[in-house]
């Protein structure tokens, strides 16, 4: 798959320099992937989440949806994990990476991106500029992907 997207990232930077191209189509294209990391993290994550919220349903706790979220967290980012080693981040053979520093990593990079950046953005975008509940989370993602994506990319994934 990273071939194809290459291809599209490489066609579509055509108008610019082919040195140009050469910097920014490796970037592009590992962002891209990335990004559909991210795009099946955000199912897995919603999925579980509901799971747990049925799961719990017939318990009658008040507490469902927090322990849905950690348990969405957790495992979402778990999968993400594995994706984004396995495919976008991946080991070129240089020096060997040591897991579960990556991994603790990842968990900081979305624990920041995700749990407090997130947090602070929706507190004001909602109440210092009126906008919906329903729509901050998206607007959020503007800025939240792409430091994520640099914050896994130059501290995370590096050996």
């Amino acid at each position: 798959m990273r071939k194809y997207i290459e291809i599209i990232v490489r066609k579509s930077l055509s108008f610019i320099s082919e040195q140009a191209v050469s910097k920014y189509s490796a970037i592009l294209t590992q962002f891209i992937q990335f990004g559909i990391v991210g795009v099946s993290n955000t199912l897995v994550s919603y999925v579980l989440n509901v799971l747990v919220l049925l799961a719990l349903k017939n318990a009658h706790v008040s507490w469902d949806y927090i322990a849905g979220n950690i348990v969405a967290f957790i495992l979402s980012v778990l999968w993400s994990f594995y994706w984004n080693n396995k495919y976008v981040f991946k080991n070129n053979g240089e020096k060997e990476r040591v897991w579960w520093k990556v991994l603790l990593k990842t968990y900081l990079c979305y624990a920041i991106t995700g749990i407090l950046l997130n947090n602070i953005l929706s507190w004001l975008w909602i109440t210092r500029f009126g906008m919906s509940k329903y729509l901050a989370p998206f607007v959020n993602l503007v800025i939240s992907v792409p430091l994520n994506f640099f914050m896994n990319k130059l501290w995370a994934y590096q050996k």
